[in-house]
């Protein structure tokens, strides 16, 4: 079987199932599908997604396992999240936490995080 493919490779778009089918019996079933929160994801967060499960959680023991830094996998967590329709909270704010490590992780500029920390006040 191939893995599963969430997203059209042409326009980027989530893609829906139209048919399920059971390989023992055979029966088909017909219609529109949605892949719920899976169906928002890429492959890759997808695979991010099922290591996380894996490493229960650990952030940490994920981004030695994936071998790169904690604030790179900490920012992928970040999007899978954002994708998801969440955001990084802390009373509604975007956590200062989450703003730093992206600094520290170059993802964003100085006067980025300085506007987003600003916005907390």
């Amino acid at each position: 079987m191939y893995p599963l493919i969430t997203r059209d490779p042409v326009t980027g778009e989530e893609l829906i199932v139209t048919r399920l089918e059971c390989p023992t019996s055979g029966v088909a079933i017909e219609g529109r599908f949605s892949l719920g929160w899976i169906g928002r994801l890429t492959r890759e967060q997808l695979d991010f997604v099922e290591l996380l499960v894996k490493y229960r959680g650990n952030v940490q023991k994920l981004a030695q396992e994936m071998n790169v830094a904690y604030n790179t996998a900490r920012s992928r967590l970040d999007e899978i999240v954002d994708a998801l329709g969440g955001i990084a909270e802390n009373d509604g704010r975007t956590d200062r936490r989450v703003i730093l490590a992206r600094l520290a992780a170059k993802e964003i500029s100085v006067e980025e995080a300085m506007q987003l920390l600003k916005s907390q006040l």
